[in-house]
């Protein structure tokens, strides 16, 4: 791991482009109610607008839909993409998430064996839980953590949904949404 920023480097540089609104960060979800053992606490940072990555290395909406081969090259491993295209849906759901008067949390073990990208939680303590997923197809694996927090939560999950690049929305067999990014709104 010797090619990683240290964290004396890194967190200055965080906490600066957090305080000019380039970095957003998403707090760690800590129910008061906690059902869980060891959950992490520290927030989860994504781009306001990943349009300003997109901008900044010069990547036009051809360029990054595979038309056209940029300089230097995108990485297609899902890595990055997968990145601008969770801090997209993380700029939607906090849109979405003010208008309905909802906070927008993540969650995350502190050993990483567990993860929901987005949990959004209602003035009413509901919650609904969002996967993201750089892909058109959902696999079984993909849901894995949802259902692990359905049974932890039970009644308190009202939906638990995976936001996808596909091209239609449905419901899967074990209740599961499916919905594609462009069908996403309040």
């Amino acid at each position: 791991m010797g090619n990683k920023p240290s964290l004396t480097t890194t967190l200055p540089w965080r906490d600066l482009l957090t305080r000019l609104w380039i970095l957003d960060p998403v707090p760690a979800w800590l129910p008061s109610n906690n059902k869980f053992k060891e959950l992490a606490s520290s927030d989860k940072h994504h781009l306001v607008d990943p349009a300003l990555a997109a901008r900044l290395l010069q990547i036009t909406s051809r360029k990054l839909l595979g038309g056209e081969q940029p300089e230097p090259a995108i990485p297609r491993d899902g890595t990055f993409l997968g990145a601008l295209f969770e801090s997209l849906i993380a700029l939607n759901l906090r849109v979405y998430a003010q208008a309905a008067e909802a906070d927008v949390h993540h969650l995350r073990t502190q050993r990483g064996e567990r993860e929901v990208d987005f949990i959004v939680i209602g003035p009413d303590g509901g919650i609904v839980a969002v996967e993201v997923k750089l892909s058109t197809a959902v696999h079984p694996d993909d849901t894995r953590h949802l259902t692990w927090l359905r049974e932890r939560v039970g009644d308190q999950l009202l939906d638990a949904v995976i936001v996808t690049t596909g091209t239609e929305a449905y419901r899967r067999a074990d209740g599961i949404a499916v919905i594609p990014a462009a069908l996403l709104g309040p």
